[in-house]
């Protein structure tokens, strides 16, 4: 069975940082690409950071600079360091992994809140 937990969210001021977790148990990491979503109230989820192939990330414009995504395959997780964060950054954030041969194996884990608010 695959899980996917995440954790390190919370309230955090304006200008400060939190680092999210993703555990990924049931899958071998190695096997799949990795990414972070977000989901704002009354918005869609976005993209926020992801690995394409090989180990190229893509952030969306809006994070650029300020978070990163990063992984340690031998403990099957996925991180987002975010710094300098913005009110506008608030959202539910969840952790996704998607198999490089096999689209349909694509899992989601059950999100974390993070509010920036002063």
């Amino acid at each position: 069975q695959v899980q996917l937990v995440e954790s390190g969210g919370g309230l955090v001021q304006p200008g400060g940082s939190l680092r999210l977790s993703c555990a990924a148990s049931g899958i071998i990491l190695t096997m799949y690409t990795g990414g972070w979503y977000r989901q704002a109230p009354g918005k869609p989820r976005e993209l926020v950071a992801k690995f394409t192939s090989g180990s190229m990330k893509n952030y969306a414009d809006s994070v650029k600079g300020r978070f990163t995504i990063s992984r340690d395959n031998a403990k099957n997780m996925l991180y987002l360091q975010m710094n300098s964060l913005k009110p506008e950054d608030t959202a539910i954030y969840y952790c996704n992994v998607v198999h490089r041969f096999r689209s349909d194996y694509d899992y989601w884990g059950q999100g974390t809140q993070v509010t920036v608010s002063s």
